[in-house]
């Protein structure tokens, strides 16, 4: 029977590389052009909620089904102030959760503001 550290170890290994291949995704979809940008940036969206989640199951701190990235980063907020204060930004790819999928109105993205995004990528243990 594995330790209950171990088992969040290895949970919150699996919460990242999920989030790495979305993050790799959306660098691969940025640079095949700007005809990609609202799948980058509902890739980008994916890989900083990953991340958090995987900040989250580290701290073994309860969340729901969510792509809400403003109510992940205050849930991580108690637990690590000063990572969750440096991504504030990233709040802004909420909607390409899912809004974005369908017709109606989102937020535009270009490819500046989505390379800043990127480069606020969520990194296990360390500030971006």
């Amino acid at each position: 029977m594995k330790q209950p550290e171990e088992v969040k170890r290895e949970f919150t290994r699996q919460w990242l590389e999920k989030a790495n291949g979305d993050y790799s995704t959306s660098n691969h979809l940025l640079s095949s052009g700007d005809a990609y940008l609202e799948a980058a940036a509902f890739h980008a969206q994916q890989a900083a909620e990953k991340y958090l989640k995987a900040l989250l199951v580290w701290y073994q701190i309860e969340f729901p089904k969510t792509h809400d990235l403003s109510l992940l980063i205050s849930l991580a907020s108690s637990r690590s102030p000063e990572l969750v204060e440096s991504l504030s930004a990233i709040q802004l790819l909420t909607p390409y959760g899912v809004e974005y999928r369908y017709p109606g109105d989102y937020p535009d993205i270009n490819k500046g503001m989505h390379t800043r995004l990127l480069k606020q990528r969520v990194r296990f243990g360390q500030k971006s």
